[in-house]
């Protein structure tokens, strides 16, 4: 099955892609790996600000991570030459702007992973770091970056 087949299964439309905000470009191809910069939750194209186990709690920040995931999907998608030319992910680097105290960065992070293995199956099956930090930019409470391999 196609991703693009895989994706309107489940009923995702890819959002517009976000213009960089600085002096780097939003993906970068090495060969046949495609490296994706930063990409901070949003919803409604505003970031979504805050610290997750304070403001915002777990299943909130899953929901955001999955967010995350999809925009990631469409960067990848418009410079890979069309979704379908993403053949899997190889690696995500979550960062979730976290509460002292917070330990549950990975959980956050499952609502991206656990979105890409629902669309790539075992080719979404990815290498993983989540780490809590102190701030992330614009006070964003998500930023998660991926390697998305080419066919």
């Amino acid at each position: 099955m196609t991703t693009s087949r895989r994706l309107a299964e489940l009923g995702i439309s890819l959002p517009p892609v976000t213009a960089p905000l600085g002096s780097y470009v939003p993906a970068r191809r090495a060969g046949h790996l495609l490296h994706l910069s930063g990409h901070l939750a949003k919803r409604d194209r505003t970031v979504v600000a805050g610290r997750v186990g304070a403001e915002i709690d777990v299943e909130t920040a899953r929901g955001l991570a999955r967010q995350v995931a999809v925009d990631l999907i469409a960067t990848a998608a418009e410079a890979a030459g069309g979704v379908d030319a993403l053949a899997g992910v190889i690696k995500l680097v979550g960062f979730v702007r976290s509460a002292p105290g917070f330990d549950q960065q990975p959980a956050v992070i499952n609502g991206a992973s656990d979105l890409l293995v629902e669309i790539f199956g075992e080719a979404g099956r990815h290498a993983r770091s989540a780490l809590g930090v102190s701030e992330l930019p614009m006070g964003a409470a998500i930023e998660i970056e991926a390697i998305f391999e080419l066919g």
